[in-house]
């Protein structure tokens, strides 16, 4: 299993993080892709990924800091881009629920990183929380082919728009809560499309909703894919890792 999406470089990791490799591993999980949400954890994960080779980093900004985005923090992402444990940009995209940052800057910052994610040839990790149809607008306009919408939250009309544009979809511990939304999304696009993580510390799926949610227990949300395409456990698994690795380039 590959857990694509975790926040291990957050306060809530200080204190065990050893310990949560090592369950992460013991569980199964090869390879974990730590997301960076600003520059600070952005370096921090590139850090984290050169203190252990089953960890890769994303660098970005989450639509919450758009505000920080300015000329010189673009140059410094760029800079943290070229490391050579990067493996995308993100996370980056639109919040239309808490709506941290206005938008026009959220919007700004979306087309800003994507121009870097292009330059670098890098995918893309997208954010999206109930701002769908500025998403897919942005995605279009931007002929975004490669990167993926974390913790997919979409309908099975955006999910197919989303793969017509060569995009993959991830799923997370949600899928466990009886989410009858993503249980279709899931049913009904191609399997090669679909990624599992955790967004840990979030999300945590059953049985530990409720919980710090860590990477070991992305396998629980493996089992809830698995269990809706119909598939063993192990072919499961293969696909996923072999989706997952081809869109991040992870050897």
């Amino acid at each position: 299993m590959i857990d694509s999406h975790a926040h291990l470089s957050f306060k809530h990791f200080r204190r065990d993080l050893p310990e949560v490799l090592s369950r992460a591993r013991e569980a199964g999980v090869r390879a974990i892709v730590n997301i960076g949400c600003d520059l600070a954890s952005s370096e921090a994960s590139i850090h984290l990924a050169h203190e252990h080779p089953d960890i890769f980093a994303v660098v970005g900004v989450h639509p919450h800091d758009a505000t920080t985005l300015d000329a010189a923090a673009r140059s410094r992402l760029e800079r943290l881009a070229d490391d050579p444990k990067v493996v995308a940009i993100g996370e980056m995209g639109l919040d239309y629920y808490r709506d941290l940052s206005p938008r026009h800057l959220q919007e700004q910052a979306f087309r800003d990183q994507i121009s870097l994610a292009r330059k670098k040839g890098l995918p893309v990790v997208v954010h999206d929380r109930d701002a769908h149809v500025k998403v897919m607008q942005i995605l279009r306009d931007e002929q975004v082919s490669l990167g993926v919408l974390h913790c997919f939250s979409g309908d099975i009309n955006m999910a197919r728009q989303a793969v017509d544009l060569g995009l993959y979809l991830s799923f997370a511990g949600p899928i466990t809560y009886n989410s009858t939304k993503a249980r279709e999304v899931i049913s009904r696009i191609p399997v090669d499309r679909i990624l599992i993580e955790t967004d840990c510390p979030y999300l945590t799926p059953v049985p530990f909703r409720g919980k710090r949610n860590e990477p070991a227990y992305v396998k629980y949300v493996l089992e809830g894919v698995a269990a809706i395409l119909g598939l063993p456990l192990e072919e499961a698994a293969r696909i996923i890792d072999g989706n997952t690795r081809r869109l991040f380039g992870l050897r």
